[in-house]
């Protein structure tokens, strides 16, 4: 079913966005896969556009300057009602602050930074622009997972910062957390000990609803990017994980609804 957002509570998932040194041919990547089309947004960080769906903003993405050799990756922002007061509360529980706090014109307010394992991740309060506008079909975001060695410290992290209730997951010998809001599932923490590259450390994977994940892989390397993990039937539902040209990770999934 598909469905469209209202505004979020603080620390619940509001946005993706994407920064690469190829935008334009990210777009095409992106248009092709996801039947995306784009226009301008904020140019506060430079240039950058929206995704769209059915007219409805789904995620951003943006041009790093040619200087920055910064990770290509998907970036999860959680809402914020006061994006002063949530720099200071990550600043105070261990994190970094990378970018911000500062306006992206009359959209509203940012923050990006970092949590005590380097995993990168925005904070978002809405103005004009209230973050991922439709839900629940091809193309559109549907979960955030962050992916690293363990989940005991940086989930007390998340807690702290954003409010979140932490719930195990099991079965027995699982290290993972459902970061929960009002008795809602938002997010999750993955603890995958050795398994994590060591070249790359923590980092947040966004998975995004396809209709066809088996098809969406064979697109993605016809495209230029490559598949990180093949197809397989996951707890959520068919999946696989994969990277575009630029090398941003993001896994395609088949909710169970649609099975």
């Amino acid at each position: 079913m598909t469905t469209e957002a209202t505004r979020r509570r603080p620390g619940e998932p509001c946005w993706v966005s994407l920064m690469v040194h190829g935008l334009d041919a990210t777009q095409d990547f992106y248009r092709e896969l996801f039947g995306w089309e784009f226009v301008p947004g904020p140019q506060q960080l430079g240039p950058y556009v929206r995704a769209l769906l059915d007219g409805k903003e789904v995620a951003g993405i943006g041009r790093l300057p040619a200087d920055r050799q910064l990770p290509i990756a998907w970036t999860p922002y959680m809402a914020s009602d006061d994006i002063d007061e949530t720099a200071e509360r990550i600043r105070m529980c261990g994190g970094t602050i990378g970018v911000g706090p500062l306006d992206a014109a009359d959209a509203g307010r940012l923050v990006i930074a970092a949590d005590p394992e380097g995993a990168v991740f925005g904070a978002w309060q809405a103005a004009a622009h209230t973050g991922t506008a439709l839900f629940g079909t091809h193309g559109t975001p549907v979960w955030n997972e962050l992916m690293t060695r363990e989940t005991s410290a940086v989930g007390k992290f998340y807690e702290s910062v954003f409010g979140y209730d932490l719930e195990p997951v099991v079965p027995a010998g699982t290290d993972l957390l459902t970061l929960r809001l009002d008795d809602r599932p938002v997010a999750s923490i993955h603890g995958v000990g050795h398994a994590l590259p060591r070249d790359r450390g923590s980092y947040w994977m966004t998975y995004f609803e396809v209709e066809d994940p088996d098809a969406i892989a064979v697109t993605v390397v016809d495209l230029g990017g490559h598949v990180v993990r093949e197809p397989y039937e996951g707890t959520s539902g068919r999946q696989a994980t994969v990277a575009d040209p630029e090398g941003a990770v993001f896994t395609v999934v088949r909710t169970a609804r649609r099975n």
